[in-house]
């Protein structure tokens, strides 16, 4: 896949058939790894905020992450108005 990737001889349709073929290449991570980048990858969005809370517990759930580091990724990963309204608060 390296060498196909190299001489541009992989052709996707979407970026979805490219993540699977670097998956079967090189593996899907552990557990924990692929938990870690998904909870990454999420944003709040127009999700209500109970909505995204429980979208953030089961993506964190066996992340690894806990206490003040998981507060952290959950600030990033709300709308950045209510990020803010919250950091006031705690003034």
């Amino acid at each position: 896949m390296l060498k196909d990737l190299k001489e541009r001889l992989l052709e996707h349709e979407t970026v979805g058939e490219f993540l699977t073929d670097i998956r079967k290449e090189f593996g899907g991570g552990d557990e924990k790894s692929v938990k870690i980048v998904k909870l990454k990858r999420l944003e709040q969005g127009g999700k209500t905020m109970e909505e995204f809370i429980q979208k953030f517990r089961r993506t964190a759930r066996g992340s690894g992450y806990e206490e003040r580091p998981l507060v952290e990724e959950f600030k990033r990963r709300i709308n950045a108005m209510i990020c803010r309204r919250l950091i006031e608060l705690e003034r």
